[in-house]
């Protein structure tokens, strides 16, 4: 196991058997305190969120809904490995565990939200399990989670949760790289682990699948 920073990362051929292979998880990094998410930006709003540790500035919208994904792969199937216009740069940010918490504790599948009758307009944070896929954009069976936070989520979120943010972009273009010319075997990516959800309230209300 080697490290980025703060990131520990180890071969993707090494991680991807300790994976559940179908089913809804949330696949991330973290720790007794932290969490690390991974989201993608245009350089300006990237260059803002590092030089002032939390995000804003000109170019960031608090007004929009911002999306978070705890799973690498994911991330790195969404923004093309940072090739794509206004995904250029890709972003490690570790928050508490307890706003994560707080995260899932507002989020819901739309099975659950009409069940209880919730009305859309007051969600905090909009849940989408889709496909996860493997660095060559394979489908998967198991199911990635990303998470959309907007208004006082959001703001939590951008100011007061972050612990630290790291650009990893140039990790990103390294990989890649390693990816195209040496294939999967060569290929190093954040150590990743189901991570555990133990209030079974929140486990319902996302759908989240029973780990083993």
């Amino acid at each position: 196991m080697e490290s980025l920073g703060n990131i520990s990362v180890d071969l993707y051929a090494k991680q991807k058997g300790s994976w559940p292979q179908k089913g809804r998880h949330i696949l991330a990094q973290f720790n007794d305190d932290t969490v690390v998410v991974y989201q993608a930006f245009c350089p300006a709003i990237a260059e803002y969120a590092v030089k002032h540790q939390r995000f804003g500035g000109p170019q960031f919208s608090f007004s929009r809904m911002s999306w978070i994904k705890p799973n690498f792969l994911w991330m790195m199937y969404r923004c093309g490995w940072a090739s794509k216009t206004n995904q250029q740069r890709v972003l490690a940010v570790r928050i508490t565990r307890q706003g994560f918490h707080t995260i899932l504790a507002n989020a819901y599948t739309v099975e659950f939200q009409k069940s209880q009758d919730i009305n859309t307009a007051d969600i905090l944070v909009r849940l989408q399990w889709d496909p996860d896929h493997t660095p060559t954009y394979e489908k998967e069976e198991r199911r990635a989670i990303q998470l959309g936070l907007k208004n006082e989520i959001l703001k939590q979120y951008a100011t007061e949760w972050v612990v630290e943010i790291n650009d990893i972009t140039d990790f990103v273009h390294q990989q890649h790289t390693v990816l195209k010319e040496y294939g999967l075997e060569k290929l190093y990516v954040p150590v990743e682990r189901v991570y555990p959800v133990t209030d079974r309230n929140i486990s319902r209300q996302i759908g989240l699948e029973k780990s083993d």
